[in-house]
């Protein structure tokens, strides 16, 4: 009886293998159609967020999955003073800090296309902002002449 068990136990697991088997190979086909699929990696400009980022690219260019974006999420754009200096201590050193890692960035993925977004002044949650947010990944602020505080000033 119990070889009888199993003998149905592992004959049920092959069958539904068998179905399994064309829905993997329809997903495997579709993660690998650029024109269906593509993965938008998001990195922050930081020593850990930039090696798991590239590891994450490697390993989906070796399975052919196209991956040509990046988002660098929480770039620190400090404001600065009417002589130019930066106001802030804390943001100064951040965004020395932040440059190293978003010229490897501009470096490892100068054939991709890269968002930098900046970090907000306001949390992104709630509807206005995350639309807000959202047409910066479309058209991204230039920063040079803004402060953070202007993207929101309106919401």
């Amino acid at each position: 009886k119990q070889w009888y068990q199993r003998r149905v136990a592992i004959t049920a697991g092959m069958d539904m293998m068998d179905e399994l088997l064309p829905v993997i190979e329809r997903l495997n086909k579709e993660l690998k159609d650029p024109d269906i699929t593509t993965f938008v990696c998001v990195c922050i400009p930081e020593f850990l967020s930039l090696y798991e980022t590239e590891r994450l690219i490697q390993k989906l260019t070796a399975l052919d999955i196209d991956t040509h974006n990046v988002v660098v999420n929480q770039v620190v754009y400090p404001d600065k003073t009417e002589e130019g200096k930066i106001s802030c201590g804390l943001c100064s050193s951040r965004s020395k800090m932040q440059t190293k890692y978003l010229e490897q960035i501009g470096d490892l993925y100068e054939d991709f296309h890269v968002i930098k977004m900046p970090l907000m002044a306001l949390e992104v949650k709630g509807t206005k902002i995350l639309k807000r947010f959202g047409e910066f990944l479309v058209s991204p602020p230039d920063m040079a002449n803004k402060s953070v505080h202007d993207l929101v000033v309106d919401l």
